[in-house]
């Protein structure tokens, strides 16, 4: 069904888009997976704008960091047959399940406190940072899973328009289509619903991404095994 990694990276964009989505709307102000956000934040309260949790912002900066760091380390030097390692796929699972765990967590002990509210930031600011560091070993930079503003300039640096081929333009589009889905079902969800209700549907999104992942993953490495066999 699923030959290549492009729908499966599109899918944790939406669950990407999902999770800012609860954490800007249900954490006071953060993003979990646009570091671009809280910098600024960072930079604007630091200038003294009032109401913008610096703190909140500068543990999930540094939560993103330490994701990549730890993903990076795990899947660097990896000597798969497939451009998934099978560490990095080991680390968008136990992401998935951090984040499905999290949500089962909130919904049954209620609204978090301001010290479980930094905690719940800092620890999806982990595995979005652990995500996108381990998917880079893939190789598309169209679709990093946490941010779209390259794909918009490649988007459009790449167009007829601008005198280019205007290649690849659906994934591009669609990473910038699908990051705008996940947060727009994640904000009805968190305004209408509740938080925890738009982070559980978040780690189900990230579920259906890395098991579609893990069948590309699986016939990639397959292929490859047919390949190498001379007798095949």
């Amino acid at each position: 069904m699923f030959t290549r990694y492009e729908p499966s990276l599109l899918m944790l964009t939406v669950a990407t888009g999902a999770v800012d989505g609860v954490s800007y709307l249900a954490l006071d102000r953060v993003f979990t997976g646009n570091m671009t956000g809280n910098v600024l934040f960072i930079g604007f309260g630091l200038a003294g704008v009032a109401n913008l949790p610096v703190v909140n912002n500068l543990v999930a900066l540094l939560a993103f960091m330490l994701g990549a760091v730890l993903a990076a380390r795990l899947t660097r030097g990896a000597s798969d047959p497939v451009r998934l390692p099978r560490a990095g796929l080991a680390v968008l699972v136990c992401g998935t399940a951090l984040t499905l765990l999290l949500a089962g967590l909130w919904l049954g002990t209620g609204a978090p406190d301001e010290i479980r509210m930094v905690l719940i930031t800092g620890l999806l600011a982990l595995v979005l940072g652990a995500q996108a560091a381990a998917v880079r070993q893939i190789g598309i930079r169209d679709l990093s899973t946490v941010v779209v503003t390259m794909s918009m300039v490649h988007l459009a640096a790449d167009s007829r328009l601008a005198g280019g081929a205007g290649g690849a333009w659906w994934r591009r589009f669609g990473a910038i289509a699908a990051m705008g889905l996940g947060a727009l079902v994640s904000a009805i969800l968190t305004l209408r619903v509740s938080g925890a209700a738009a982070l559980l549907l978040s780690g189900l999104v990230m579920a259906a991404g890395t098991a579609m992942i893990a069948v590309v993953r699986r016939r990639e490495a397959r292929t490859a095994v047919d390949s190498a066999d001379p007798t095949s």
